[in-house]
């Protein structure tokens, strides 16, 4: 029988939306799902992965595990896996997913599917897709019928569907020795006040259309007053208008936010690829035959430069 088990993440004390997701979409495909949840005081979030459908959560909570480290990660994670006996072990495409992946693979002797986009599920059957070459094309992926699947899964893809917590049945795992030559001393993190996009539940993007990086803090406040995130096509990005960490699409961030507003965007399908999924989507552009149109819920054919502002001003009476 197919299990799953899940390594959830945390930021500041709660469970990140990437890992709600893929305990969504396993419970979308019927599968059994345990959790392994590593950190410091980090127990009581065991309720809310059981109430995400984690029939088991295996804990490894200790002071030592404050800061993400590869040694200790990569022991827990083991050991939760052979008490669980799981058939697969899903991880989110985080800075910490990335590093557990192979390791994980590695111990175990298995071959590992990394930054997967797309994931389709018959029975024992997996196939999985996911960008390659630069992001030129995408790898269509099988794994054999027999043995351990290891996957990393992009955030944004699936969406995270709420619940309420449930009383947890727990298995605290034994936390193993350190590197015995290696210590993690501090992780610099990059301040800032803005949104996260694979966080937000809403998201202003600026397109070509904007015209250059003035355009771009010309719809900057718009987001700012939502409490959005601020997105940008890739051409935006790769034109240095803004940072990369901004893009949205396959090759950037995948979101599925509750409002999407594409400002500038004509929508190439990279970036339709990305952001398709969103509740809500507002397309602003010049040209009516823009392929955002085509997933857009309310479109605006005509000047961003104008629309911005109108938009800007009803926010402002709906904020009052």
């Amino acid at each position: 029988m197919t299990k799953i088990l899940i390594v959830a993440e945390i930021k500041n004390g709660e469970i990140k939306k990437n890992t709600l997701e893929l305990f969504s979409f396993a419970k979308s495909q019927g599968l059994e799902s345990e959790a392994v949840l590593l950190g410091s005081d980090v127990s009581g979030q065991a309720d809310v992965l059981a109430g995400q459908g984690a029939s088991t959560v295996y804990i490894g909570d200790d002071a030592s595990l404050e800061i993400y480290n590869t040694e200790q990660y990569t022991s827990l994670v083991i050991d939760a896996l052979q008490q669980s006996q799981a058939t697969q072990v899903w991880l989110t495409s985080s800075e910490m997913g990335r590093d557990l992946t192979p390791r994980v693979a590695a111990r175990q002797g298995v071959g590992a599917l990394s930054d997967v986009t797309q994931l389709e599920i018959n029975v024992d059957e997996i196939t999985a897709f996911r960008p390659c070459m630069a992001t030129k094309a995408v790898q269509k992926c099988e794994f054999s019928k027999d043995g351990l699947r290891v996957i990393s899964i992009r955030s944004g893809i699936f969406s995270a569907e709420e619940t309420a917590p449930a009383p947890a049945n727990t298995v605290t795992l034994s936390i193993p020795e350190g590197h015995s030559q290696l210590k993690v001393r501090e992780v610099q993190v990059e301040e800032s006040d803005e949104v996260e996009l694979n966080e937000a539940s809403i998201i202003v993007s600026a397109g070509r259309g904007v015209g250059g990086v003035e355009g771009c803090e010309f719809v900057r406040p718009l987001a700012n007053e939502l409490g959005a995130a601020f997105g940008a096509s890739r051409a935006v990005c790769d034109a240095g208008w803004l940072p990369h960490k901004h893009q949205v699409g396959q090759t950037g961030t995948m979101v599925n936010p509750d409002f999407y507003f594409a400002l500038g965007i004509s929508g190439a399908i990279q970036h339709l690829a990305g952001m398709s999924g969103s509740k809500v989507i507002v397309a602003v552009n010049k040209d009516p035959d823009a392929p955002i149109f085509k997933v857009a819920d309310y479109g605006i054919v005509g000047d961003l430069f104008k629309a911005v502002p109108v938009l800007r001003e009803e926010v402002g009476k709906l904020k009052g």
